[in-house]
């Protein structure tokens, strides 16, 4: 199995990495996430304007002919500044739907518009009691002429502040937590009868809670065949998961470099704290979480067009993986900086916000676990 990158997708990531630590320092990172809106616009227009956006699209679909492993090398540098902006959302799960679900005519209105960077989406799929089940479905779309109409409450839906737009998932028949009725449409935020509820992650991200309430959406809205989203919809979320763990590791990546250098530097009965034996193989613990986890993502990257069974045990068995490390690096990294780890103007605090948060995104380590049994 070759796991060597492109040259294009080596530059990708050199140029991402130098953006990331020119423009996305951590002290303006802060004040993007404190200020109103929470992000920085400017950056968004320049990811397109890299041509960032369009990367994992094909030629055919307006891109610049990439997929899964350069959304994977995008997500890890991401990961690395703790990037805000709306890329997973809008390019790997609202793209996502597009290219495996959308009509020509779609996909001519929309990805366009994300590649240029003037068309924003969010993913509102969970509810408040679905917990992990994407067919545990309370929102409705019943049929009413030729179009439907929306009715129920999607919960936490990162990056709803700033969309445009929103890819809904909804039940069109059957009973709560059939397989079958369940369908995904795509909505314009500004549609009458959307209200949202917006508010800060724990993470400096921003969701919101959306309402709708009789919204009327024309049968072009519609993707994919009607009643029968939820295999979709479970292909995208297996690709958001896998591009989520190659984030992931790269926030680990970060978090334990700067654990090792505040090591160095921490005096403890005259001497750095990196010279006691304990911490060392502390860190040394949270090096090899982290380079299981990078194996795991690429495996499960590479796995994203294999059969289906394959590539949700492949996805599923990352997301066990990484989610163990996040969680074990997380809690290492702010207990060795001590008190200092749980402060506002310290950095690791927010990798540590992040990666805790990574375990609950599209399932936990115990769902996944579940799945990948099951599956077996």
């Amino acid at each position: 199995m070759d796991f060597n990158f492109t040259e294009e997708q080596d530059m990708v990531r050199d140029g991402l990495s130098r953006m990331v630590r020119e423009q996305y320092d951590w002290e303006t990172r802060r004040k993007a996430i404190a200020s109103d809106a929470g992000w920085r616009p400017e950056v968004w227009a320049q990811l397109a304007e890299l041509g960032i956006l369009g990367m994992p699209f094909s030629e055919a679909d307006g891109g610049f002919g990439g997929g899964a492993v350069d959304a994977m090398v995008i997500m890890e540098e991401f990961g690395k500044g703790l990037v805000v902006e709306p890329f997973l959302p809008t390019v790997v799960c609202a793209g996502g739907f597009l290219k495996h679900g959308g009509t020509a005519a779609q996909k001519e209105e929309h990805i366009g518009g994300i590649v240029a960077g003037s068309s924003v989406f969010a993913f509102a799929y969970a509810e408040p009691r679905g917990r992990f089940d994407y067919a545990d479905l309370e929102t409705t779309a019943k049929k009413d002429g030729s179009g439907y109409v929306l009715n129920g409450h999607k919960a936490v839906v990162i990056g709803a502040p700033w969309a445009t737009h929103l890819i809904v998932t909804a039940r069109t028949g059957g009973e709560r937590r059939d397989r079958d009725g369940v369908s995904v449409f795509v909505v314009a935020k500004d549609s009458a009868g959307i209200v949202t509820r917006d508010y800060e992650t724990v993470d400096g991200r921003r969701a919101a809670e959306v309402y709708f309430e009789n919204v009327s959406v024309p049968a072009e809205a519609l993707i994919g065949a009607e009643g029968e989203g939820l295999a979709l919809i479970e292909l995208v979320t297996d690709e958001a998961i896998a591009a989520l763990c190659a984030e992931a590791c790269g926030a680990m990546k970060v978090a334990h470099a700067m654990t090792v250098e505040y090591s160095r530097q921490r005096k403890q009965f005259g001497v750095p704290i990196g010279k006691f034996q304990v911490l060392q193989h502390r860190m040394v613990d949270m090096y090899t979480a982290y380079e299981q986890s990078v194996s795991l993502t690429y495996l499960a990257t590479l796995r994203l067009g294999a059969s289906e069974t394959e590539r949700k045990r492949a996805v599923s068995a990352a997301k066990v993986g990484v989610g163990q490390a996040a969680r074990l690096i997380g809690q290492e990294a702010v207990q060795i900086h001590g008190g200092n780890g749980v402060t506002d103007e310290y950095a690791i605090g927010h990798y540590f916000k992040r990666l805790t948060i990574f375990d609950a995104e599209f399932g936990n380590v115990d769902h996944h676990m579940k799945r990948h049994i099951a599956l077996a």
